[in-house]
């Protein structure tokens, strides 16, 4: 389900209810009574109250939902340890440039993404799928991921062990898996590895106009280093998470009260 679509549509049907009474049928109405002889003000009919009830309703949310803050869900553990299944995030619209909602072209170019951003985008073979990753690679940068390390244009990716892994244990191979903090750019961030498998190794050179995402759950992750996946064109950007509002897994935890209010880093 396209709710983009869905809120333009709706936008669109309620505004145009309202701006066709008001310029042509209530006209009609109120002098079919003689408003302007004294007599008095015609009952509006209830489909125009509706629409203009509800339009600046969907035009703020659509407004909101496109340009600004879009909520999403988190229902994978690829981003384990800093994301959880169940975490409910805020997504920053305009990071990455102002697009139109639905067609999604770029009308305001305000930057890309900086190596580090955890960040949604429209998966490349199935643009109807939202994926959430970190950003590794930037166009024309050389990726490596071997032993457990990122590699960056040949310099390695300072990484340092950080403790055991004590959260939720969706699969049993997460027991025993570690916690490590890694830093690309300027930004340092947790990662977690399992004590089972190394994920999938490779180089790979990012094409002018993409990106390379990778889930901080390294071995567990379906991201660029797959071909289901492969390289993101910056047209599949959605957005840069900032914050989780809500996390309540049904199947797991429940609701967690101590995520709610953390930013994403």
């Amino acid at each position: 389900m396209d709710f983009s679509l869905i809120l333009v549509l709706a936008t669109v049907l309620t505004g145009g209810i309202w701006m066709l009474d008001a310029l042509l049928l209530r006209p009609r109405r109120r002098g079919s009574v003689g408003v302007d002889h004294g007599g008095g003000e015609p009952r509006e009919p209830i489909l125009v109250e509706y629409a203009r009830s509800f339009f600046p309703i969907v035009l703020l949310v659509l407004v909101v939902r496109s340009f600004l803050i879009e909520p999403f869900r988190i229902p994978s553990a690829s981003m384990m340890p800093t994301l959880l299944v169940g975490d409910f995030i805020f997504v920053n619209k305009y990071s990455y440039g102002l697009r139109l909602p639905v067609a999604h072209a770029r009308i305001l170019d305000l930057g890309g993404p900086d190596r580090g951003d955890v960040a949604v985008f429209r998966l490349p073979s199935d643009p109807s799928v939202n994926y959430i990753k970190r950003v590794v690679g930037l166009p024309g940068d050389v990726i490596e991921y071997r032993d457990k390390q990122i590699f960056v244009n040949d310099d390695p990716v300072p990484i340092r062990l950080n403790g055991e892994y004590t959260g939720p244990v969706y699969k049993p191979h997460y027991r025993g898996a570690k916690l490590a903090m890694e830093r690309l750019g300027d930004k340092e961030h947790q990662v977690l590895l399992l004590s089972a498998g190394l994920g999938r190794q490779g180089s790979y050179v990012v094409p002018e106009g993409h990106y390379f995402m990778m889930g901080d759950n390294r071995d567990d992750s379906r991201d660029s280093r797959f071909p289901a996946v492969g390289f993101v064109p910056e047209g599949n950007l959605v957005g840069k998470a900032v914050a989780i509002w809500m996390n309540w897994d049904w199947k797991n935890q429940g609701l967690d009260w101590k995520r709610i209010g953390d930013r994403i880093i």
